[in-house]
């Protein structure tokens, strides 16, 4: 009976243990986890939602959400990053910088770390906001950190991409991949994997930098790419969506998009989902890349869709709209006004615990409560 009870419990703590590192990793990095599936771990809202709290910012809030337990951790174009409690709406604290924060925070092991267009890494502890070190590097950051095996991957506009130690800061590696890095990486199996301005995807050895494998595309590369089942799936400024090999980078297809995509995908068992400047939101079959079903936004968007519960929501770039659409069809299921937009938005849907997070150049941050069906 001793024995039995020994095991119940150490099986009880070997789940805690899981979920709290799964939770770590699920809802506190940009795009959902380090594959950058944009799939949100949370209840749908699948009814029309309504406001739960809001946190007026003074200027534009362009970074997506980055969502704990605790605190909903969003940065702005006035240089602060705010820690909103994440229940009530009201600030924890707030760290302020010398330019612009559009980087989406990552948050690891209770430290935060966020990148600035003062050319800065910051480590962040995630609870006092106290700094524990900065890095800096050549150019503004606009990318989103990746956190694995005790290492931060980050791109920036002085055309690297960075591998630093999070315990220290120190650069471990950097290359130079010949364009701006907006594309924020994804890191699996110990590969990174980023796009360029170059219009180049590279395949990168996580633990030295050397290249794996490249594939030049016909325009720059903003999308970050997902890689899912050893695919890796982005988009283009040529207008293509992309489906590759992840260990060779051999094309498995492409798919035409209409116009220029910035979008970073959604990807399901099923489909992959884009956004594009022309104004629509593709769902494309995964093993083909034909386009399901195509849904007109109205105006373009920068930001990237999310998914959670069979719905899949999208916002669009300036009448500020934010959709909830049935994922298997298109079909519209609600629409929620998020304010005035405009001026090259970047911030996507979060979703924690069937409530929506989302960022907005005037009405700072929101959150959304809906059905909790699943």
């Amino acid at each position: 009976m001793k024995w039995m009870l020994t095991t119940i419990v150490a099986v009880f703590c070997m789940t805690l243990v899981a979920v709290a590192q799964d939770d770590a990793v699920i809802e506190t990095t940009f795009r959902g986890t380090v594959t950058h599936s944009g799939v949100y771990n949370s209840s749908a809202v699948r009814v029309q939602p309504t406001l739960l709290w809001q946190y007026q910012i003074s200027r534009p809030a362009r970074t997506s959400a980055a969502v704990t337990e605790s605190n909903v951790y969003v940065g702005s174009e006035n240089g602060t990053l705010y820690a909103i409690d994440r229940l009530t709406g009201d600030l924890n604290w707030e760290f302020s910088t010398d330019a612009p924060i559009v980087s989406t925070a990552a948050v690891v092991d209770g430290v935060l770390y966020v990148g600035g267009l003062d050319r800065r890494i910051y480590a962040l502890d995630a609870a006092t906001a106290e700094m524990i070190w900065e890095t800096v590097t050549d150019g503004e950051i606009y990318a989103s950190p990746t956190i694995v095996d005790s290492r931060l991957y980050i791109g920036s506009r002085d055309n690297n991409i960075y591998a630093l130690d999070i315990e220290t800061g120190a650069i471990l590696w950097q290359f130079d991949t010949g364009g701006e890095v907006w594309s924020s990486p994804a890191v699996v199996d110990n590969v990174v994997y980023v796009g360029s301005r170059s219009s180049d995807l590279f395949a990168l050895d996580a633990t030295t930098g050397t290249v794996i494998w490249r594939y030049e595309t016909g325009g720059g590369i903003d999308s970050s790419p997902a890689v899912i089942d050893n695919i890796v799936y982005f988009a283009s400024y040529d207008g293509l969506a992309y489906a590759l090999d992840a260990a060779s980078g051999e094309s498995v297809w492409m798919s035409e998009l209409g116009s220029q995509s910035y979008s970073s995908p959604a990807v399901t068992e099923d489909r992959v989902y884009f956004n594009t400047m022309g104004g629509y939101l593709y769902a494309l079959d995964i093993v083909s890349g034909d386009i399901q079903w195509q849904f007109e936004i109205g105006s373009p968007a920068y930001s990237s869709p999310s998914y959670a519960g069979s719905v899949i929501y999208t916002l669009s770039e300036f009448e500020g709209l934010m959709y909830g659409l049935d994922a298997d069809t298109g079909t519209e299921l609600w629409r929620y006004q998020t304010g005035r937009q405009g001026d090259y938005r970047s911030a996507s849907p979060v979703l924690y615990d069937g409530t929506l997070y989302i960022s907005s150049n005037s009405e700072g941050v929101i959150a959304l409560s809906g059905s909790s069906a699943p």
